[in-house]
């Protein structure tokens, strides 16, 4: 099978066994960046052609379908064929815009971390409200998210939020969603029913497997100990075990209190700063670059990527791309996918 170049099934098959092949060098891990690298390929290839077997698999269903309805003039039966080459049309596009996240670790699960920004207590509660989003989008694409870290506002919503997504290209989908996001709404917390603006920050980083060095000196950690607190305590487990750890030579903070113990809630810590230490690193790299290429993008809450209006009219705009939704409830109950997909698309062509 093949689709215009998009998916070579015989070349993928090579190299799938290439790397079966690499793997099951009995020298693999004296190199960890060649294994790490080799074991990631082979995962994604694995993906790939599970994913034209079921493509293949679909379309033969619908072959046997058309077959049996012209000869039996049965009209439900071509109903049900054309169904499953629509099931099958959708798949196909899906794939191809995973083909687009090629990036090293596009593949791999990912770390969300929402903060509130200016607007008070309309700002908690909208880095909740943002955060609901991103569980209900999580929820439509089977991820499982795991809360690491949540701070609760004052009177209400959260001030910040740390949690980990797992499943295939968590990362690659997300890390478009990286930016600050605007929301315009007659406030729930004004007794004179104004119109308020409210801002939260997104960041997102890949969560690092073994293989990927991250070095760091324990030297330049000072961990702290506390218990978890906040009102309510709907959002984590409340125990005598919180860590906070900050990474001394960079001002990195981070902290977990999902746990109850404390030894994994600072095993979740250390996860969460190699991988917040790496982009942090990536980020520097990437500022050189094009310090010297002339760009100078500013990254502030005077640049928010995308505006979400529920007053007085009802929709979400994307900054970057121009992309526009009707339906903001929508937007805000998961339905995410048309704006990353644009976005993606964005930065391909780019």
């Amino acid at each position: 099978m093949s689709s215009g170049g998009v998916f070579d099934e015989a070349a993928l098959r090579t190299r799938h066994k290439e790397l079966e092949a690499e793997a099951a060098k009995s020298d693999l891990w004296s190199d960890r960046a060649r294994a790490g690298r080799v074991l990631r390929e082979k995962r994604q290839l694995e993906r790939e052609l599970a994913l034209l077997d079921g493509l293949e698999e679909r379309i033969s269903d619908a072959e046997v379908l058309l077959e049996l309805a012209a000869e039996a003039q049965d009209r439900p039966t071509r109903i049900e064929a054309a169904a499953k080459l629509d099931e099958t049309d959708a798949k196909l596009a899906a794939a191809e815009l995973q083909r687009l996240l090629g990036g090293e670790h596009d593949a791999g699960n990912a770390i969300l971390s929402i903060n509130a920004g200016a607007g008070g207590t309309d700002a908690a509660d909208w880095a909740e409200m943002l955060f609901r989003m991103y569980l209900r989008w999580a929820e439509r694409r089977g991820y499982k998210l795991e809360i690491l870290d949540a701070q609760e506002g004052e009177e209400a919503g959260l001030r910040s939020v740390t949690a980990n997504l797992s499943g295939d290209f968590a990362f690659g989908y997300l890390k478009v969603e990286e930016g600050v996001h605007r929301l315009v709404r007659i406030s729930p917390f004004d007794s004179a029913g104004r119109r308020h603006t409210a801002f939260a920050s997104v960041t997102v980083f890949p969560e690092l497997d073994d293989s990927i060095e991250v070095e760091i000196d324990e030297n330049d950690l000072r961990i702290d100990t506390y218990r978890s607190g906040g009102a309510g305590g709907q959002h984590v487990n409340k125990t005598d075990s919180a860590v906070r750890i900050r990474h001394e030579p960079t001002g990195i903070v981070v902290q977990c209190q999902n746990e109850r113990s404390q030894h994994k809630n600072k095993a979740q810590a250390m996860k969460v700063l190699r991988a917040r230490i790496y982009e942090h690193e990536r980020q520097q790299q990437e500022a050189k670059r094009m310090a010297l290429a002339g760009d100078r993008k500013a990254i502030d809450f005077g640049s928010q990527i995308r505006s979400y209006t529920l007053h007085p009219t009802q929709r979400v705009k994307d900054h970057r791309t121009g992309a526009v939704a009707g339906n903001a409830q929508g937007v805000l109950d998961g339905d995410l996918d048309p704006f990353i997909r644009v976005a993606l698309l964005e930065r391909e062509v780019q």
